[in-house]
């Protein structure tokens, strides 16, 4: 039977260490996943954690998760090849199971600051995206996959993006983190059946899954909307969609739970984490699986494939980006956002926003408005 192991997003952050040294102590936690790029901005990583990470990536069970790098900006930037650099850097120092990062653009002036949001499916983000995990993978010299978008503004989009992610990462035999905290959201957003939403992603290529809570956004007039904030407890739901998503992955290896350390910032918090990973645990350790599988993809690329000098540009894809980044930080209320799209570039196109589900249009303002200074 193949291996699979609970890991917690861990980080350089005092409360998520305080709730997590208590498992750590009993032995449970058997992987770590570490956003990297968190840190690519402080001077002096205390050594203790640096020791932490280091003994994680001895044993092979330490994995990565980009937050920052903006995989489908259409126009590349020196903040992006300084993010590469820092992994290859990085990817020197510790051995990294595989590296991920997360779909979509940033919103933001400089698609850094903010927080992603989807692009449009076509044959142009689809060679920036391409082109980006090649050059993600060719940094760090091990799988790299992407992880499934929480926020669609369509349903269209949503039954797509599964198809997209799998068209992304066969180019370098890439993987998929399955966020099911992400597919409940989705679910919830369009009313979509779970089991219909897992036939619509390529899950012999999930290698990881996630776990955690959110938030519920009453902003909309139109409908509660369900919001991936990662700050609060794992819904029995998605504990459900892990029973129902183990026996249908064989290629998994990381079940992950995560948290934000704003979110635990009291004992009580940190017990129900505890709880919630001690649950998740349980769960990945119980599943029987099928005796004779096992883990048949290595997730990495049949050959090499050299690089552009020039990486991937759509300036036209770039501009659209940043005249939707300007439209959801400034709106001051749905109509005048639907006002300011229809006459932006836009309005038929790519992007159908024509299709825009007025709910999800207001959490996309309210997203982007939030973060727009930045996590």
């Amino acid at each position: 039977m193949s291996r699979i192991f609970s890991a917690i997003a861990c980080n350089l952050d005092t409360h998520i260490l305080q709730a997590s040294v208590p498992l750590f102590e009993m032995e449970k936690v058997e992987a770590i996943e570490w956003s990297f790029d968190s840190l690519f901005k402080v001077e002096t990583i205390p050594e203790w954690f640096t020791d932490l990470v280091k003994e994680f990536s001895d044993h092979n069970r330490l994995i990565g998760h980009g937050v920052y790098f903006s995989l489908f900006s259409g126009k590349w930037s020196p903040e992006q090849q300084n993010w590469l650099s820092q992994l290859r850097k990085l990817s020197g120092e510790f051995h990294f199971d595989h590296i991920s990062e997360h779909f979509g653009f940033m919103t933001g002036s400089d698609f850094h600051k903010g927080a992603p949001l989807g692009i449009p499916f076509n044959k142009s983000t689809l060679a920036i995206g391409r082109d980006r995990l090649a050059r993600i993978q060719e940094a760090c010299n091990c799988p790299v996959g992407l992880e499934n978008l929480a926020f669609s503004y369509s349903y269209e989009e949503v039954k797509k993006h599964g198809d997209f992610l799998n068209q992304l990462v066969e180019s370098i035999n890439g993987f998929i983190i399955l966020d099911l905290h992400n597919l409940y959201c989705q679910c919830h957003n369009f009313d979509i059946d779970f089991q219909e939403m897992l036939s619509c992603y390529p899950l012999d290529r999930v290698r990881e899954i996630h776990i955690s809570g959110g938030s519920w956004d009453n902003g909309s007039e139109e409908r509660t909307v369900r919001r991936d904030t990662h700050d609060d407890s794992v819904p029995e739901t998605v504990f459900e969609y892990l029973e129902k998503a183990l026996p249908r992955c064989q290629n998994l290896k990381f079940v992950v739970m995560e948290q934000l350390g704003t979110a635990l910032d009291t004992v009580e918090k940190q017990i129900a984490f505890q709880h919630d990973f001690v649950k998740m645990d349980g769960i990945v350790k119980s599943f029987d699986g099928d005796p004779g599988s096992n883990q048949t993809n290595s997730f990495l690329p049949f050959g090499k494939h050299p690089l552009d000098m020039q990486p991937v540009e759509d300036i036209a894809l770039a501009s659209q980006q940043m005249q939707l980044s300007a439209i959801l930080e400034t709106a001051v209320n749905l109509d005048h956002a639907r006002e300011m799209l229809n006459a932006s570039d836009l309005k038929h196109s790519d992007w159908h926003i024509e299709q825009w589900q007025p709910h999800m249009l207001k959490t996309a303002i309210d997203i982007a408005q939030k973060w727009k200074g930045g996590f």
